[in-house]
C-alpha cells in the first residue's frame, strides 16, 4: 500500500507500483481502461483522482513503458488526499 512520506512526499511502493505495472502491461486495454485501472489503484488506497486527469496521464507513462520512477511520478501528482 501507500507507505513511506519523505519530505512531505507520498511514496507508493515498489511492489504495489510493480503489480499495477505488471496488471496494465499484461491486460490488452486502450487508454481509457487504463486511466480507469489507474482510477481504481488510487481510491482503494484511500485517495480521490480525477477521471479525466488520469486518463490524461495515461499517454505520459505510456510514452515511458510504464517505467516505476514515471508512474510513481504520475500517481503523486494524480492522487489527492481525502
Amino acid at each position: 500500500m501507500t507507505t513511506t512520506i519523505q519530505a512531505g512526499v507520498e511514496k507508493f511502493s515498489q511492489a504495489d507500483l510493480a503489480g499495477l505495472r505488471e496488471e496494465l502491461l499484461r491486460a490488452p486495454l486502450d487508454s481509457w481502461q487504463v486511466g480507469d485501472v489507474i482510477s481504481n489503484y488510487l481510491s482503494t488506497r484511500g485517495y480521490g483522482v480525477s477521471y479525466p486527469e488520469a486518463r490524461e496521464m495515461v499517454s505520459r507513462i505510456e510514452r515511458t513503458g510504464y517505467s516505476l520512477q514515471s508512474m510513481q511520478e504520475a500517481l503523486e501528482k494524480l492522487a489527492r488526499v481525502m
